[in-house]
C-alpha cells in the first residue's frame, strides 16, 4: 500500500513538473510571430494568407467545415479499404454505419472503436484514416483552446487570430516533434513500428502462431499526447504491443493530461495571469485526485461477497490484493486505477484493464468524470469545459451578492450566461437523450450480456464516452448494430460541436468587450476560495445532472451485491 500511495505521488509530480514545461511550449506556439518553413511551404500549398485576422464565426466555420471534409475523407477510404494499398491480409470494407461511427469517432477526438482494430483494418487504414484523423482531430481541439485563451485576453477587437495558422502550428511544432521523440522511447521499449502486416512464429509445441504487426509506435504516441485513445489491437492498452513495460504504461499516464493540463500554464503566461492558471490547475488536480482515491480504494477493497464466505477458504484467498479481475498482474491494482481515472479524466479512453470488470463503486469514477467532463478534459477542449464553469460560478456568485459579474477585466452579461448554459446543456442532453433512447429501443436486449442495473450502466457509459468524446467502453455492450454505431456516433459529433462552439461564441463576445476595472466588488477569482467555489458549482450541476442515471446504474448495482445479486 505505501508503494502505491508513492507511485501515485512521484508521477502526480512528474505531471506538475511537465505542465510548466509544456505550458510554456504550447505559449511560444499560440503567439510567436514568426513561421517556419514548413509552416509557410504549407500555408502556400493549401493558398492560406497567415496574416488573415478571423472573427470568432469565421473561425468557428473553419473548424467545423475543416472537420467535416476530413470526416468525409475518412469514411470513404474506410468504406473502399479492399481495394486500398497495404492490405495483404484482405480485409473488408467497413459497412455503411460502422464507417460513417469510424469517422466521427476519430475526428471528433473521441477514438471510441465497435470494431477490433487487427481484424478489421489494415495498415493503410490505420495510418491514413485512424493516425490521419487522431492528429489533425487532436490539432483541432487545441487550436480551439488557443482561439479561446486569446479571446479571453482581449478588448475591444474581432480578431480571433486564424485558424489554419493555429492547427499548422500545433501539428509542427507541438505533434510532430513531441510523437516522434516518444516514439523512438516506444520502439526502444519494444512497441513494434513496420509497414509488415504480419509474421508467422512456430511455438515450442510446433505450431504455426500468426502475429499482427505495424507502425504501432507512432500509433501509441498520438494516441496518448493527442487524448485520442483507441487501440491499434483490440486489447488496446492491455496489449503487449501497445504497452510492454512498466515504463510504457507509466509514459502512457503522463501523456495523457500532458497538454489539458499544461493549457492552464500556458493561459497564466499568455494573459500574464500565473496565479490564475494555477487556480484552475488546482481545479483539475483536486477532482482527479479524489476520483482517483475512489477507484483504488474500490478495486483494493474487491468483492466484499468473497470475503463474506469465509468457511471456504479458496474463495477468501480469492482476492488476497483487491478486484484483479480483468486486470492485467504486470499493472496490479495501483497501475490499473491510476490508468483508469487518467484515461477518463483527460477523455483519452485507452484502456489498459477491462472497465466492465470494475467493482460498482470502481466502474462508477470513469462514468463520474466522464459526465463532469472538466477533469482536465480532451485536448484544447477540457480547459474550454472548465472555463465554462468558472463563468458560471462568477455568475451564480455575483446574484448572489447582488453585483454584476465578471471574468478577466469583462462584464459578464446575458448573452454570455445563454451561451454557457447551451453549452452546460448539450453534454447531459445527448447522453441521457440517448441512453433513453436505447434503453426502449427493440432489439438492445440482443446486445447485452448482462440484465439489470450493470446492463444500464453499460448503455450509459457507451453514451457517456461517446459524447464526452472519451471512447472506453463498458466491453459487455456489443455496440456494432446499426442502430448503436448511429447513434453513438451522433452522441461524438453533438458533444464536440455543440459544446466547443457555444463557448468559442462566448470568448468572441468577451473579446469585444472592452476591459472595466476591478472594484471593491469584483469577486477574485485567483484565490482558493474560488478553486472551492468552482468545485462545488461543477459536483452540484453534475450531481443534480446525472445522480438519478447513476441510482439505476452502478449505485443499485453496488446495493445489489451488498446482498448477494452479481451480474
Amino acid at each position: 500500500m505505501p508503494t502505491n500511495i508513492l507511485q501515485f505521488i512521484v508521477l502526480l509530480a512528474c505531471m506538475a513538473m511537465l505542465t510548466i514545461v509544456m505550458g510554456k511550449w504550447l505559449a511560444h506556439a499560440f503567439i510567436g510571430s514568426k513561421h517556419s518553413s514548413p509552416e509557410r511551404w504549407t500555408y502556400k500549398l493549401f493558398g492560406i494568407d497567415p496574416n488573415e485576422s478571423m472573427t470568432w464565426g469565421r473561425y468557428a466555420a473553419a473548424l467545423v467545415l475543416t472537420n467535416a471534409a476530413m470526416m468525409l475523407l475518412g469514411y470513404l477510404l474506410l468504406r473502399v479499404q479492399t481495394w486500398m494499398p497495404l492490405n495483404p491480409l484482405a480485409l473488408s470494407a467497413q459497412t455503411p454505419a460502422l464507417a460513417f461511427n469510424t469517422a466521427a469517432s476519430f475526428i471528433t477526438n473521441t477514438n471510441w472503436q465497435a470494431y477490433s482494430g487487427e481484424a478489421s483494418l489494415s495498415n493503410f487504414s490505420q495510418m491514413a484514416v485512424i493516425t490521419f484523423l487522431m492528429m489533425t482531430g487532436a490539432a483541432t481541439g487545441v487550436a480551439a483552446g488557443a482561439a479561446f485563451i486569446r479571446g479571453l485576453g482581449r478588448a475591444n477587437t474581432q480578431n480571433f487570430g486564424s485558424f489554419w495558422v493555429d492547427v499548422t502550428r500545433i501539428i509542427y511544432r507541438v505533434f510532430l516533434p513531441l510523437c516522434f521523440v516518444m516514439a523512438l522511447v516506444y520502439v526502444w521499449q519494444g512497441i513494434p513500428q513496420t509497414l509488415s502486416s504480419q509474421v508467422m512464429a512456430t511455438t515450442m509445441e510446433g505450431v504455426k502462431q500468426h502475429i499482427i504487426l505495424g507502425a504501432v509506435a507512432s500509433f501509441e504516441t498520438i494516441k496518448h499526447i493527442g487524448t485520442n485513445g483507441g487501440g491499434f489491437f483490440g486489447m488496446n492498452a492491455a496489449h503487449p504491443f501497445e504497452n510492454p513495460t512498466p515504463i510504457t504504461n507509466a509514459l502512457h499516464i503522463l501523456s495523457m493530461p500532458l497538454i489539458p493540463a499544461a493549457l492552464t500554464y500556458a493561459f497564466g503566461s499568455i494573459l500574464a495571469r500565473r496565479r490564475q492558471g494555477w487556480v484552475f490547475f488546482g481545479t483539475f488536480l483536486v477532482l482527479f485526485i479524489g476520483f482517483l482515491a475512489m477507484v483504488y480504494s474500490a478495486e483494493q477493497s474487491g468483492n466484499p461477497l468473497l470475503a463474506a464466505a469465509g468457511a471456504d477458504q479458496a474463495l477468501t484467498a480469492a482476492q488476497p490484493g483487491g478486484n484483479m479481475e480483468g486486470k492485467e498482474l504486470r499493472f496490479g491494482i495501483a497501475g490499473t486505477s491510476l490508468f483508469v481515472a487518467t484515461t477518463t479524466a483527460a477523455t483519452t479512453g485507452s484502456v489498459n484493464a477491462m472497465h466492465d470488470s470494475l467493482t460498482p463503486l470502481g466502474g462508477a469514477v470513469p462514468l463520474a468524470q466522464m459526465m463532469l467532463n472538466s477533469v482536465f478534459g480532451g485536448a484544447g477542449v477540457g480547459f474550454i469545459n472548465l472555463i465554462q464553469y468558472a463563468i458560471l460560478t462568477i455568475f451564480l456568485v455575483g446574484m448572489m451578492i447582488g453585483r454584476t459579474p465578471e471574468f478577466l477585466g469583462k462584464k459578464i452579461e446575458a448573452r454570455e450566461i445563454k451561451l454557457v448554459m447551451l453549452a452546460v446543456l448539450a453534454h447531459p442532453l445527448s447522453i441521457l437523450g440517448f441512453t433513453a433512447l436505447a434503453v426502449v429501443w427493440p432489439g438492445t436486449t440482443d446486445s447485452l450480456n448482462n440484465p439489470g442495473a450493470h446492463g444500464f450502466s453499460e448503455i450509459l457509459y457507451a453514451y457517456t464516452s461517446g459524447t464526452a468524446n472519451n471512447g472506453s467502453a463498458f466491453a459487455g455492450l456489443n455496440a456494432n448494430t446499426p442502430f448503436f454505431n448511429t447513434t453513438i456516433g451522433l452522441s461524438m459529433l453533438v458533444g464536440r460541436y455543440l459544446t466547443m462552439l457555444p463557448m468559442l461564441a462566448v470568448a468572441g463576445s468577451l473579446a469585444a468587450k472592452k476591459s472595466v476595472p476591478e472594484t471593491q466588488g469584483t469577486l477574485p477569482t485567483a484565490t482558493p476560495l474560488f478553486l472551492v467555489l468552482t468545485l462545488c458549482v461543477i459536483v452540484m450541476v453534475g450531481g443534480l445532472t446525472f445522480l438519478p442515471a447513476m441510482v439505476l446504474g452502478p449505485i443499485v448495482e453496488h446495493i445489489d451485491m451488498l446482498a448477494g445479486r452479481l451480474y
